[in-house]
């Protein structure tokens, strides 16, 4: 009897163990970068900080004094939200049009705009709020500003690309009899996209209000400036209240969020009329709620287009040209990026791990509250508490990193399996195999594909948040500028942010690559 060989029961088993030893040679330089120590979790000395740190958090702080600033700084998010989100839209509708090649008559890829958006996009909004903040002063017009900006970029590409997705005959013939390609869009493109744009902006909107936290930590108004307070006053209590507050407020925004896209989906066709009660009542809140944010925070942008203004800011912007360029300073930038790039991928790398586990089905019910948890605290909080549990660094990024995505991902795991093809499974259980393996090899083969794409789109927005956790002491690139704008060298500070933007386009680029590969 002869043995037959291993390549030959498993053609595949070749390319498999090729593919194995090249992503451990890939990984393993990433989680040294990373400082990936496992040990450091349970050190005694780190488990004390950190066990007196979260003692700390208890009772939370419930006084009255307390409490009515709370409610100020929860207000003052939602609104910072809704107004950088008005920005934001006023600003992506003519990039919109621009970069669009929806009905045009000769398809362009409009460069100059394109650029700009990205551009706009690729740097987080949290260093614009800390370069307004430096410009404009402490306050919610520096968080409302860079929403503009950011979130501008991103309704803009993603409006035009909808725009592009949707039928173009309607549009082809109102240009064929003369209309002009705005009407066209209007008329013969918008009604057929209006749900998936209105959508989009709805779930923009729920971010808008986590990344006004965020912002926050920066000077830049809201629950983020008094969170920051709180910790840097080392108030437990205080912190363990704001907290609770913004978990509760993300929980009533993912509910609105889910609510409003749901009653797009079952609404009923719309009438000939655009001005029936619904319209009137939906479009009399919104303006409601858009008077009442601008109202709140009291921001007087006509004091930001003053010539004093306009001086400040040029004086400002031309101490970032040129960038330092030299060779030591270039050589810790690159450093910075490759520590960037490391703390994202591992990061997402462990919450895809940790992700698909609290996705199972027979897990899932009890873990949707962990998950709901884990996906509401913000990165920069994260990173506050393991850089307390493993010591400042990249590896507090990685784990604050994969603490937040894990909700993130686990939440779109969970779907993802669930709208997966039950007959694999099915039949591998009819046939013995018990519900793990019909699960690996029936459930899972049928979800990978948007696992996968799941994981890509979220490594896009992880390259991001990494290049900003240093800001709280958690390495790679955003500890660079948080340095050099914090000593006013901006020259290095714009080199540091040449890099972001690089480095983010580079990850979206290879993320789009591989995303095309796998179809």
């Amino acid at each position: 009897m002869s043995l037959t060989p291993v390549s030959d029961a498993d053609p595949a088993a070749r390319r498999r163990l090729i593919g194995a030893l090249a992503t451990l040679a890939i990984l393993w330089p990433l989680f040294q970068a990373a400082e990936v120590k496992p040990g450091a979790l349970f050190d005694t000395g780190n488990l004390k900080v950190i066990g007196n740190f979260l003692a700390g958090f208890l009772p939370p702080e419930t006084g009255s004094e307390f409490l009515g600033y709370l409610a100020k700084a929860i207000l003052e998010t939602l609104a910072i939200a809704t107004a950088g989100m008005t920005l934001a839209f006023v600003i992506a509708l003519p990039l919109a049009y621009l970069a669009s090649g929806a009905a045009r008559e000769k398809p362009t890829l409009n460069p100059f705009t394109r650029s700009l958006l990205t551009i706009l996009r690729g740097i987080p909004e949290l260093v614009w709020a800390l370069i307004f903040v430096r410009v404009f002063g402490l306050g919610p017009a520096a968080g409302v500003l860079a929403l503009g900006l950011t979130y501008g970029g991103m309704l803009a590409k993603v409006y035009a690309e909808i725009l592009e997705s949707v039928d173009a005959a309607p549009a082809n013939a109102l240009r064929h009899s003369g209309a002009s390609r705005s009407l066209a869009i209007l008329y013969g493109l918008i009604p057929q996209a209006a749900k998936e744009l209105t959508s989009y902006s709805i779930y923009r909107w729920e971010c808008a209000i986590r990344a006004s936290v965020v912002m926050g930590f920066v000077g830049a108004g809201g629950l983020g400036q008094l969170m920051d307070q709180a910790m840097k006053m080392l108030n437990g209590g205080e912190a363990a209240s704001i907290l609770l507050a913004f978990m509760l407020l993300v929980f009533a925004a993912d509910g609105i969020s889910g609510w409003l896209r749901r009653a797009l989906d079952t609404q009923p066709a719309p009438k000939p009329s655009p001005f029936g009660a619904r319209s009137v009542f939906v479009a009399s809140t919104l303006l409601f709620a858009i008077g009442a944010s601008f109202g709140l925070l009291d921001i007087s942008f006509a004091a930001l287009f003053t010539a004093e203004a306009a001086h400040s800011i040029s004086e400002f912007i031309a101490g970032f040209f040129p960038p330092d360029l030299s060779a030591d300073w270039l050589g810790k930038v690159a450093q910075g990026i490759w520590e960037t790039l490391a703390i994202s991928i591992v990061g997402t790398l462990l919450a895809a791990l940790a992700g698909l586990l609290l996705a199972l089905p027979k897990w899932r019910p009890p873990f949707n509250f962990l998950l709901n948890s884990l996906r509401s605290v913000p990165e920069l909080v994260w990173a506050t508490i393991t850089a307390l549990a493993v010591g400042l660094g990249p590896f507090a990024g990685a784990l604050a990193l994969a603490l937040h995505t894990s909700g993130v991902l686990g939440r779109l795991y969970a779907e993802a399996l669930a709208n997966a093809p039950a007959t694999p499974g099915r039949a591998l259980q009819l046939s013995g195999a018990s519900g793990g393996l019909a699960f690996l090899y029936g459930t899972l083969p049928g979800a990978a594909p948007q696992l996968i794409a799941y994981t890509l789109y979220r490594w896009e927005m992880n390259i991001r948040m990494a290049a900003i956790l240093g800001f709280v002491g958690a390495g790679g690139l955003g500890q660079l500028l948080y340095f050099e704008l914090s000593l006013f060298h901006h020259a290095q500070a714009s080199t540091v942010i040449i890099a972001m933007l690089l480095l983010s386009i580079a990850v979206d680029q290879s993320s789009a690559w591989l995303r095309q590969r796998m179809r």
